[in-house]
């Protein structure tokens, strides 16, 4: 039986039109990736050009002559340089490993136990964020002078764990929500304590959790500017952003593309970070999403 001409010029016509929507929104993502990544690609340019050549209008986005690694190498043959390095990842390594000390049995309870004042007590944790940073700063620094952690790894910690507490405690709140409560009762019925119920059965369950609050925090920690620029007031104590601030950009020249190259070292630790753990990334912000 010969099919109908009519209907397979509509069938045609639908199909061409199926697809040209699909190239459509596949035309624009790939517009969109670009113009993300622009930004990304002439810093990458920019580090390995000489600071005048920087300067040219209309600038230009090719390598030329010129360009060399010679910014890299004045950035990494100075100790200074990598003690910048080092101070940033010795806080934001202390301040995820605080974060996650204090969050991790703080979301257990307020996910488990009902208690008089839970939910005022949450809405004080949140509101915690609400401050912006310069309002504390003061009452900060006078209250690190009199305890003496001013220009301190401790100090730098605690400051940047107080800001990524709130959030940290209610995401492992809801992390540990979408954990069904038949596992607590039946780690209760096999004889398993409270703490045991905690770390060896629902902690690992909240894995792709861990490593969001993880990211968070070391993404938060690394890119702190005001908060290390205030307590840390030596040169050797500087953190990455605080260096990279007072190092290249002058009072009366700056020196764009040692700044550039230092930006694209500084950002190669986060962006490993999200390489490597992407796919736990994503999973712990959706189950954290979704309750039950």
């Amino acid at each position: 039986m010969n099919a109908n001409p009519h209907v397979l010029r509509h069938k045609g016509i639908r199909r061409a039109r199926r697809h040209a929507r699909g190239a459509v929104r596949y035309a624009a993502a790939v517009c969109v990736m670009l113009a993300l990544l622009f930004p990304v690609f002439w810093m990458l340019i920019s580090s390995l050009q000489p600071s005048h050549r920087l300067m040219n209008l209309p600038p230009t986005f090719t390598l030329s002559r010129e360009s060399s690694f010679a910014n890299y190498i004045k950035i990494f043959s100075k100790s200074v340089y990598i003690r910048y390095f080092i101070n940033s990842f010795i806080t934001a390594g202390g301040t995820v490993l605080t974060v996650l000390f204090v969050s991790i049995p703080a979301g257990f309870s307020f996910s488990r136990y009902r208690f008089k004042g839970r939910n005022a007590v949450l809405t004080g944790i949140l509101s915690v964020q609400m401050f912006p940073i310069v309002v504390i700063l003061i009452s900060l620094y006078t209250f690190y002078l009199k305890w003496n952690l001013l220009n301190s790894y401790l100090g730098v910690i605690l400051a940047d764990t107080t800001f990524a507490m709130p959030l940290a405690i209610t995401l492992m709140k809801s992390f540990f929500d979408t954990l069904p409560r038949s596992l607590d009762e039946s780690a209760r019925i096999d004889g398993a304590g409270r703490l045991r119920t905690l770390f060896t059965i629902l902690l690992p369950l909240t894995l792709p959790g861990l490593v969001a609050v993880g990211i968070y925090t070391f993404l938060q920690a690394w890119d702190d500017f005001l908060m290390a620029m205030t307590i840390m007031q030596t040169n050797v104590m500087k953190t990455l952003p605080v260096g990279l601030a007072q190092s290249f950009l002058g009072e009366y020249a700056h020196d764009y593309g040692a700044l550039m190259a230092f930006s694209m070292a500084g950002s190669i630790p986060i962006v490993l970070l999200f390489v490597f753990f992407q796919k736990y990334m994503i999973s712990g912000l959706t189950a954290g999403a979704v309750k039950g």
